[in-house]
């Protein structure tokens, strides 16, 4: 069937913005060496200046209403062999970058960069970990984000699920799907550009961020999405950054309200702080990634109170997060230091899961219910 004149120019104007977002990403790749190399030819010691990413360094910008790095700055100087080899690292990726994925219009994922540089002798990397933090050094040198360098994660299952229909443009064209109708129990797979989605219509009242698989599978086979026209999405612990922007383009682009429900520990409060306010080391992404908006569900510490939850005991290194948490100025609000000084005292976290020690339907007739009430939602 012959494609449709809307279609097409869709189509035109995605290629178009690839290849602008393509030809930018490597103009300023190559303005970093062109830097580099000016600086040798004056004398001046080569280096480039990095904001800090600590929680120190972070910050709340009113203007954007997210949390952003600060003025403090780390320098990467040749001044010192450990400096020196992580700016070599850093200008082999550079050239990766610009050689194999932008002038070959090719992608790489994360950990394959890590295995390419088994190739680059004493620049190689001793760990992903390595690699990925000179790919966001990159990204903030260069103000682009890694989609841009077609850098890509790996598959990491977050997925959606509820009254939405939508539309991704892939390397195989137009895919148009309903997240309810047309997907499996697992729901609509995210894919790691969330920018070549379009939202085409929906029914829902609110987006659910849920952390565990267990929870997800539990709220849509208890038909929660449909009860309360819910968009869910499975977050999967750690949101990926896919993960956050897709909720994030939900929030700002059709108005729905976003709650965060994880389980009750300091690690989870985690999760929710980087859809929320942004996370430290990815700071320099909030505004392309950060629900301000978004609120926290539950667990919360007052739930297992409340209703009597199940509990585990909080660990050495369980406390020693949630103390952490009342210096990060992320959670300096009343109701955090009010729950965090509550569960520091309880000395105890719970599941999500523990709402079925009082029967499978409990969660989705009861908790939910009552807790979105509360908060205004429903």
């Amino acid at each position: 069937m012959e494609k449709s004149a809307e279609k097409k120019e869709f189509e035109l104007a995605r290629s178009i913005e690839k290849e602008e977002k393509s030809k930018r990403a490597e103009e300023r790749l190559l303005g970093l060496a062109d830097s580099l190399y000016n600086q040798f030819l004056l004398g001046i010691v080569p280096h480039i200046s990095l904001p800090s990413r600590t929680k120190a360094n972070i910050e709340y910008s009113s203007k954007e209403d997210v949390w952003v790095y600060g003025d403090q700055e780390t320098t990467r100087s040749v001044n010192t062999v450990r400096g020196a080899k992580t700016l070599l690292k850093t200008v082999h990726l550079a050239e990766l970058l610009i050689k194999e994925h932008l002038k070959n219009n090719r992608g790489s994922t994360l950990r394959e960069i890590y295995y390419i540089s088994e190739n680059w002798d004493i620049a190689k990397f001793h760990e992903q970990a390595e690699s990925d933090r000179l790919i966001e050094d990159l990204e903030i040198v260069t103000t682009m984000h890694r989609e841009d360098f077609h850098v890509r994660p790996e598959e990491d299952g977050a997925a959606v699920f509820g009254p939405l229909r939508l539309k991704e443009q892939t390397r195989r064209g137009e895919k148009e799907m309903h997240c309810q109708e047309d997907v499996g129990e697992a729901g609509y797979q995210i894919p790691f550009n969330v920018d070549n989605i379009e939202f085409l219509s929906h029914d829902a009242k609110m987006v659910m961020a849920i952390e565990t698989g267990g929870m997800y599978a539990r709220l849509i086979e208890n038909g929660f999405d449909e009860e309360y026209n819910a968009i869910l999405v499975h977050i999967k612990g750690q949101p990926a950054r896919s993960t956050r922007r897709i909720i994030k383009r939900l929030n700002s682009e059709l108005k729905l309200p976003v709650v965060v429900f994880t389980d009750g520990d300091p690690w989870s409060y985690r999760i929710f702080a980087s859809i929320a306010y942004g996370a430290i080391k990815s700071a320099h992404l909030s505004e392309h990634l950060v629900t301000p908006s978004a609120r926290f569900l539950g667990v919360q510490p007052s739930d297992i109170v409340d209703y009597n939850l199940s509990t585990d005991k909080l660990t050495d290194k369980d406390l020693q997060a949630l103390r952490s948490e009342l210096t990060d100025p992320r959670f300096n609000t009343p109701y955090w230091e009010k729950q965090i000084k509550l569960q520091l005292d309880l000395k105890k976290k719970a599941e999500q899961q523990a709402f079925a020690g009082k029967g499978l339907d409990y969660v989705t007739k009861t908790y939910l219910p009552e807790r979105l009430s509360e908060m205004g939602i429903i």
